[in-house]
């Protein structure tokens, strides 16, 4: 049987605009495998590493206008917001280049012999190494940052493990533009071709989760896609491990003085942060609880004239906004269910939707029954507004909540500053702090910046695993810790000799060098 064609869409219109090869056969996907396990010694190298970092950054920017024309044309996001995504991409690969160049990300620990410690002390030498190949699996919503040069590939080669990526179907001219940038950063280097790959097709998809030589995986998309990854994952002769990002309601909590002191700038601060992208970022607000009373009824008529006036925006594809009116409708028929303002079609038909909300009282959501389908990801330009009496009822809707990539809480003046009569700020930030992995106050959650602090992760559903894969830290992800006991000088890899001929920053005899 000839293998499926992989066709490159324009959402805006439904149409083909090319056909970018064929879809990847299991044999296909062995060699890709094959050959990204053969690259590993090479990587071992940091030098090279940093070295391929910064040449991949060099030849995207060097594409830009290639990539970025191609992107907008698969995904309808727009030149402007993929030439920042672009940017960011590159700025990512460049801060691990500088990750690598620092070598703190080894954790290299040496603990010398002490045998009056009880037990007695041998010597001790720990740090991190690669795990392997890692498959990497690209998002829908971020052709770029989250795709194929993205957060998952960049950390896994600034670890010392090529990598094999499956690319999403809404952008495969895309991915392919940005493989062919990564493999000249690769020549470059002096590293194999094999360092990165891309195949395509989700049989693809599921051959490379279980394929022997694979050693871990990173995923962003769906619950339901992620989770039958990740059980394969599992269900493997040796299981790996799988970081998936799967979905995220990111609850925001609207206190009864916040709303008072500041009801309409909440209003439209909220519009613009659930409507950025068409809705369709995994930080999207998808649960607001709001208060009952006028200083809410404010927040929500400025929520409502705000969102009203948003024009319609694409969808990534016709499926989603299939699953995304379907969601809506199945939502909006529940009992006691208002909306003040309903998505729409667009008048000039096509993939565009006119963003709306949904307001709901938290009795309905806090009792077991279908109004819990109202606590579930709905992805695309809409949210759910929880109107609640008392704190009481805010907490028991916080208490019905999975796991969030973010939580957000608008505070009043007295509750920032922590001198509100019996610290319900200061409760609130606690109880949000077990929901999500990022907690902002009086902010919104879209928009995730490349810092050495960021946290992009959360408890489950938001991911898989208690990581990141945004910032430095989400290099450990591919990454595992080794001791050497009594090892002799000569047979210690150069990170663990005495004499630091790297000049890593280290802890010796729990004291922290260089």
């Amino acid at each position: 049987m000839a293998a499926a064609p992989v066709w490159s869409v324009d959402p805006r219109t439904g149409k083909q605009r090319e056909q970018v090869g064929v879809e990847t056969g299991p044999a296909g996907v062995d060699a890709a495998v094959r050959a990204a396990h053969a690259a590993r010694d090479a990587l071992t190298d940091r030098a090279a590493r940093i070295d391929l970092l910064g040449a991949a950054a060099d030849e995207l920017e060097a594409a830009r206008a290639e990539i970025v024309r191609t992107a907008d044309a698969e995904s309808a996001l727009g030149e402007t917001r993929l030439g920042g995504e672009l940017s960011r991409t590159t700025a990512q690969l460049r801060a691990f280049a500088d990750e690598v160049t620092d070598g703190g990300y080894l954790g290299v620990v040496i603990d010398h012999p002490d045998p009056s410690a009880t037990p007695p002390c041998p010597d001790l030498r720990r740090y991190k190494i690669p795990l392997g190949v890692v498959a990497v699996y690209g998002a829908s919503n971020f052709p770029l940052a989250f795709s194929v040069p993205g957060g998952d590939t960049a950390s896994a080669l600034a670890a010392g493990c090529p990598v094999v990526v499956k690319a999403h179907p809404d952008h495969p001219a895309t991915s392919e533009l940005c493989a062919a940038a990564l493999r000249r950063a690769a020549a470059r280097a002096g590293l194999p071709k094999g360092t990165v790959a891309v195949v395509h097709g989700f049989e693809a998809g599921v051959e490379l989760v279980r394929h022997p030589l694979v050693a871990a995986a990173g995923f962003t998309g769906s619950v339901r896609g992620g989770r039958a990854l990740f059980d394969a994952a599992a269900a493997r002769p040796v299981p790996i491990p799988f970081h998936g990002e799967l979905g995220s309601l990111n609850p925001v909590v609207v206190t009864a003085d916040a709303a008072a002191e500041r009801a309409e700038e909440i209003g439209g601060g909220l519009a613009g942060s659930m409507t950025l992208g068409s809705g369709q970022f995994c930080t999207k607000p998808g649960l607001v609880l709001v208060p009952v009373g006028d200083a809410g009824d404010r927040l929500v008529d400025a929520l409502a004239g705000q969102v009203a006036a948003v024009p319609p925006g694409p969808m990534l594809d016709a499926g989603m906004l299939v699953a995304f009116l379907e969601g809506v409708a199945a939502r909006a028929e529940l009992d006691g269910v208002g909306t003040p303002v309903a998505v729409r079609p667009d008048e000039d038909g096509g993939n565009a939707i006119g963003a709306g909300f949904l307001t709901v009282p938290a009795a309905k959501l806090v009792a077991d029954g279908p109004h819990r389908l109202l606590l579930e990801e709905c992805f695309g330009p809409v949210t759910v507004v929880v109107r609640h009496q008392d704190d009481d009822e805010a907490a028991a809707v916080l208490g019905a909540l999975g796991g969030n990539l973010t939580a957000t809480v608008h505070l009043g003046t007295a509750e920032a500053a922590g001198t509100d009569p019996g610290a319900r700020g200061a409760a609130l930030l606690r109880r949000l702090t077990g929901l999500a992995g990022r907690v902002l106050v009086n902010g919104w959650p879209t928009g995730v910046a490349v810092a050495p602090a960021q946290q992009h992760g959360g408890p489950y559903p938001a991911t898989t695993t208690p990581t990141t894969s945004v910032g430095a830290t989400a290099i450990e992800r591919w990454l595992r810790p080794v001791t050497y006991q009594d090892t002799p000088e000569p047979l210690l890899p150069p990170e663990l000799r005495e004499a630091n001929p790297l000049g890593l920053p280290r802890r010796v005899d729990r004291l922290r060098t260089g």
